[in-house]
């Protein structure tokens, strides 16, 4: 018989996403507020989605990286859009693409490192790097994209039809981006062979 395997803190933080999701999607379909129910609706398929990813890519994710993706999805689709918060935590959008420049280059590390894995060869930690960096600051502009997208056929606005707010929100994931692989690179000159650990 396989031995069950133990639910992590993470695991755990998971499901309190689901369950607050899920009651809040049935209070607010109760009170007849379409806007919420879609937005509780979308929180529970992005974590199927994030769920059904690693599975399928048998993806076994570091503990921070998890916890990462699944405290930037808690903030930024929970606390900032389902409850409301953008108008009571200064800057708070601000701070979401920072974060995300952060958690978007150990994802590319993350992916750059299971092709290394899987195909049992090496790459410079410089290029690891680089890449890491490259993949964080192309994923903040295909951000802007996207809620440019969703604006013009949605009406939306999450750009606040704005140059200046897209520009800054892509200059703070470049700038979260920037610290990482300062990060990186501080850690690669203390272990070599430390880049891709789980640390």
């Amino acid at each position: 018989m396989k031995q069950k395997k133990k639910l992590t803190f993470n695991d755990f933080f998971e499901l309190s996403l689901y369950l607050i999701c899920t009651v809040t999607f049935v209070y607010y379909l109760v009170i007849g507020n379409g806007g919420k129910v879609f937005q509780s609706g979308l929180i529970i398929v992005v974590l199927l989605l994030l769920r059904g990813l690693i599975t399928w890519t048998k993806s076994d994710l570091p503990f921070a990286l998890r916890f990462s993706i699944l405290f930037f999805i808690a903030l930024a689709m929970l606390v900032a859009n389902l409850f409301n918060m953008y108008g009571v935590i200064p800057h708070l959008d601000k701070i979401e693409h920072l974060l995300s420049g952060v958690i978007l280059c150990f994802v590319g590390l993350f992916i750059l490192g299971k092709k290394v894995r899987h195909h049992k060869s090496q790459i410079a930690p410089s290029i690891a790097i680089w890449f890491a960096f490259f993949f964080s600051v192309a994923m903040a502009g295909v951000w802007e994209i996207y809620e440019f997208t969703v604006d013009g056929l949605l009406g939306f606005k999450s750009q606040n039809g704005s140059l200046y707010d897209t520009m800054l929100d892509i200059i703070c994931g470049t700038v979260g981006a920037i610290a990482t692989a300062f990060y990186l690179v501080y850690k690669v000159k203390k272990n070599p062979n430390s880049l891709f650990d789980s640390k």
